[in-house]
């Protein structure tokens, strides 16, 4: 059992299954068993991890996959259309997975908005062709979202975080504040490190400004000259992945001494999640959050 013990109490970390299978680009990882993916993590040192594509969708299934290697499961990531949708179709939509986090024991349900642009999927458009909203929508956003974060917290137990997204309908500074403004205490906040950083502010400003918000957090690093290069492009959210723009902790340009300021002050309780949108064929899995996890421990303990 991973004792990770250099993080206060109430504090675990955790790793997300993108490493080693991503759930967008199938060909990236897509033959690697799932067994792999869990024994690895565990073998690494974390304590849980998230939901992936190819964990099964039932508690009794997927419980002892994670027990027997002493995992818990983190969260799980929700593909959410409240941009475009009502509220009702939304709940309907959302019923299964939240059933799945809840009996599994999660606290918290990962939010990403992946309404639809022109019929082209969000991660495929190039950089400027992403969805905004003009300031009537993004209040109507907000209120379905207090209202979706109530119906999550009644029916379910969960805690709604809402992850800033690249390509998603809040990715600068100023959108996020815009909606937890707006939305209230129903809506928690998934702080991610890396999409910070590649939508053009330091996340240190949100713990600041929001950090009794935060519910959730990405540890993701970024390779500046990558993302340079893909914003020049005006590439999309996919072909930069594929060229390496998101990275596990430690090999990018991102200081996680704020993260971890944030954390020993005693303001935060949850799970920090390593993330690294990559290539396993370029950036083999157990080295890289192995590497990450040692990065971590020295941050905490410096």
């Amino acid at each position: 059992m991973a004792v990770n013990d250099f993080l206060p109490y109430g504090v675990r970390l955790g790793v997300s299954p993108l490493s080693w299978t991503n759930d967008v680009l199938h060909d990236l990882g897509g033959d690697t068993p799932l067994s792999t993916c869990l024994s690895e993590a565990a073998s690494a040192g974390y304590d849980g991890i998230e939901l992936g594509r190819l964990f099964p969708r039932n508690a009794t299934l997927l419980q002892p996959m994670l027990s027997s290697r002493w995992l818990q499961l983190a969260s799980g990531w929700y593909s959410g259309e409240l941009a475009t949708r009502d509220l009702q179709a939304e709940c309907a939509a959302t019923r299964d997975h939240a059933a799945l986090l809840s009996a599994m024991g999660c606290s918290v349900m990962v939010y990403g908005e992946v309404a639809m642009m022109a019929g082209e999927a969000p991660l495929d458009a190039p950089m400027s062709a992403r969805l905004t909203m003009t300031e009537d929508e993004a209040r109507d956003y907000a209120d379905r979202l207090s209202e979706y974060g109530a119906w999550l917290a009644g029916e379910f137990g969960l805690k709604l975080a809402y992850h800033h997204h690249l390509m998603m309908v809040c990715e600068t500074f100023d959108e996020v504040s815009r909606l937890i403004d707006r939305a209230g205490r129903r809506l928690g906040l998934l702080l991610d490190t890396g999409h910070a950083a590649a939508g053009g502010f330091d996340y240190a400003r949100l713990i600041d400004r929001f950090g009794d918000r935060i519910n959730h957090v990405h540890l993701k690093d970024m390779r500046a000259d990558v993302m340079a290069d893909v914003r020049q492009r005006d590439a999309s959210f996919n072909e930069g992945v594929r060229a390496g723009m998101f990275t596990v902790p430690g090999d990018g340009c991102v200081d996680f001494k704020p993260i971890r300021d944030f954390v020993q002050s005693g303001s935060y309780q949850g799970w920090l999640i390593v993330e690294a949108e990559q290539d396993p064929q370029i950036a083999p899995p157990l080295p890289a959050v192995t590497r990450a996890h040692q990065t971590l421990r020295t941050l905490f303990q410096g």
